[in-house]
């Protein structure tokens, strides 16, 4: 199973429809809280090149925001990169 990334916050209703998504599909991942930590907030903006919340990323693929996440359910193609078949 690949390693997924949530960059995000609490009270971000598109963190949280990205994440219920991946709960759905029973998938873990790792939630990175930007707004307790500065440097997290610092290398999400590094690594995404984007400063809004969330950021997904499965290993080094960057995924992108909430919507990014749904297009990729909707074209298929979500399951396969998450290792599911």
């Amino acid at each position: 199973m690949p390693k997924v990334e949530v960059y995000c916050t609490p009270y971000c209703p598109y963190c949280i429809r990205a994440k219920n998504l991946l709960q759905s599909k029973g998938v873990e991942y790792e939630e990175i809280r930007v707004d307790q930590s500065p440097e997290k907030q610092q290398e999400m903006i590094k690594r995404a090149n984007r400063t809004s919340v969330p950021q997904i990323f499965i290993d080094d693929y960057h995924v992108g925001g909430c919507d990014d996440l749904f297009d990729l359910e909707a074209a298929g193609e979500l399951d396969n990169k998450l290792g599911l078949h």
